[in-house]
C-alpha cells in the first residue's frame, strides 16, 4: 500500500440514491481510562440522538462503553433539492436556542429581499458595460439575493448528511460537557475516530451484532438486551415511543436495509427474533426473554444443550452455524481495521475506486478473514490483510 492508505476511507458512491452509505465508527478515551460512568454514558447518547437529527444521519446499531463507543452509523444523502427552509429551523433548533434560531431566519429572510437601485454587489451593466434593462436590473438583484440566502443556508448544511460532521460535533459537544463536568482541559479521544465501511445485508447485519455484544465479550452481561448503553438493550428496554423506538427503527434499517427496508419500527418483531439467532443467542420460552447458549440465570432456559440446540430442526437456538456466533464472541480486529467489510464484489468494488492508494502489485481489493474472523470466511471479505493479532 502507498502512503495515502492512511486517508480515511469514504465511499465513492456517497451520494447514492439506492445504495446505503454505512460506517463503523470508534473511538476510545485517552489513555483507555475508565471514565464513562451513567451520567457520561446518558448524556453521550443524548447527544448522540440529538446530532442523529441535527444532521440527518441515522445511528443503526451502538455501543457505549466504560472507556470507548462503536456506532454503526448511515449517512444518508442530501434529500434531492435541499431540505426546506422549515425543515432547516426544525434542525437548527437541535442546537440552537429559540432566539438564535429566528436571528437566523430573519438574516436568510432578508438576504432573499432583492436590492434597490445603488445596492448592488456589482455594478448594473452588461458585459460591455452598458446600463442594464429595468427588467435585467431585477433579475440581477433576484440572482444575488437568492446567492446570499444559499450562502447563510450552507453556513449550516454543510453540516449536514457527512460522516466527519456528524462525528465532530458529537465528540466536540461531549468533550467540552465532560472538561466542564470534570474540571478537565484538554482532548478527551485517543487519536481520530476510526471508521469502516460496511455494505448493506450480511455485513452491516453481522456487525450490528458485533456491536450489541461488546458487553458480553466484557463479561458485563450474559444477554445484551440487560445492558442499557446498547441499540439492543433501549430496543428492548425503551418501550415502543421514544428513544426505544429510534433504537428499534434502527436495528431494522440495519437488519434489511438491502432489502429496501426503511425505519420501520412496526417490524421490530420479526427482526427482534432473528437478530437473536444473529447474535448466537437461544431463544427462551417467555416473550423478550432469553439468555447466551449455555449461560444464563435460568430465565427462558432451553432444556436442550447447546449441541443439541444447533442441530434441532425448529433452530429453537440461534444459527445453524456455530462458527459465526462463535467469532461474534470474539475481538475481530476486521471489524475495526479492515477498512472495507463485505461481500468480495463489494470490497473489490471500493478497491477499484481508490486505486491509487495501492502499490501496482495488488490486482484486487478483497482479502479473506483470518483468525477470529475465519468465522465469516466465505461471506465477509476485508479490504486489509491483518497479518498480526487478527
Amino acid at each position: 500500500m502507498s502512503a495515502n492508505n492512511r486517508k480515511r476511507w469514504i465511499v465513492p458512491w456517497k451520494d447514492s440514491r439506492t445504495k446505503p452509505v454505512i460506517y463503523h465508527c470508534i473511538s476510545r478515551v485517552v489513555g483507555r481510562d475508565f471514565v464513562l460512568e451513567v451520567d457520561e454514558r446518558e448524556h453521550f447518547r443524548m447527544l448522540m440522538r440529538m446530532c442523529e437529527k441535527f444532521t440527518g444521519c441515522r445511528v443503526l446499531s451502538y455501543c457505549l462503553m466504560s472507556n470507548h463507543f462503536h456506532l454503526l452509523l448511515e449517512v444518508p444523502p442530501m434529500p434531492e433539492g435541499g431540505i426546506s427552509d422549515q425543515e432547516l429551523r426544525e434542525r437548527l433548533g437541535v442546537f440552537y436556542s429559540e432566539v438564535q434560531v429566528a436571528e437566523i431566519a430573519k438574516e436568510m429572510e432578508d438576504a432573499a429581499v432583492a436590492r434597490v437601485r445603488g445596492e448592488y454587489e456589482m455594478p448594473p451593466v452588461d458585459e460591455n458595460g452598458m446600463p442594464l434593462s429595468a427588467v435585467e436590473e431585477m433579475l440581477l438583484a433576484q440572482q444575488q439575493a437568492a446567492r446570499r440566502k444559499e450562502e447563510i443556508r450552507n453556513r449550516f448544511t454543510r453540516r449536514m448528511h457527512d460522516l466527519s460532521e456528524f462525528m465532530k460535533s458529537l465528540l466536540e459537544r461531549f468533550t467540552k460537557w465532560f472538561n466542564r463536568m470534570h474540571s478537565r482541559t484538554g482532548t478527551l479521544w485517543e487519536d481520530r475516530f476510526k471508521s469502516v465501511i460496511v455494505e448493506s445485508g450480511i455485513a452491516a447485519r453481522t456487525i450490528a451484532a458485533y456491536i450489541d455484544l461488546n458487553p458480553v465479550r466484557a463479561g458485563i452481561a450474559c444477554d445484551p438486551a440487560d445492558y442499557r448503553w446498547s441499540s439492543y438493550g433501549e430496543a428492548v428496554g425503551g418501550g415502543r415511543k421514544g428513544n426505544g423506538k429510534k433504537a428499534r427503527e434502527g436495528l431494522v434499517r440495519a437488519y434489511f436495509c438491502d432489502q429496501g427496508v426503511g425505519f420501520d419500527s412496526g417490524k421490530w418483531q420479526e427482526v427482534s427474533r432473528l437478530y437473536r439467532r444473529q447474535m448466537g443467542l437461544a431463544l427462551g420460552r417467555k416473550p423478550g426473554r432469553a439468555e447466551v447458549a449455555g449461560k444464563g440465570n435460568g430465565l427462558g432456559k432451553s432444556t436442550m444443550n447447546t449441541a443439541e440446540m444447533l442441530e434441532s430442526k425448529d433452530n429453537g437456538t440461534v444459527l445453524k452455524d456455530l462458527g459465526m456466533a462463535k467469532m461474534l464472541r470474539c475481538r475481530v480486529r476486521y471489524f475495526t481495521d479492515g477498512a472495507v467489510i463485505g461481500s468480495k464484489e463489494f470490497v473489490n468494488e471500493a478497491f477499484a475506486t481508490a486505486r491509487e492508494r495501492f502499490g501496482p502489485k495488488r490486482k484486487d481489493g478483497a482479502r479473506a478473514m483470518r483468525g477470529s474472523g475465519s468465522g465469516a470466511k466465505g461471506l465477509l471479505w476485508s479490504m486489509r490483510d491483518l497479518r498480526v493479532r487478527v
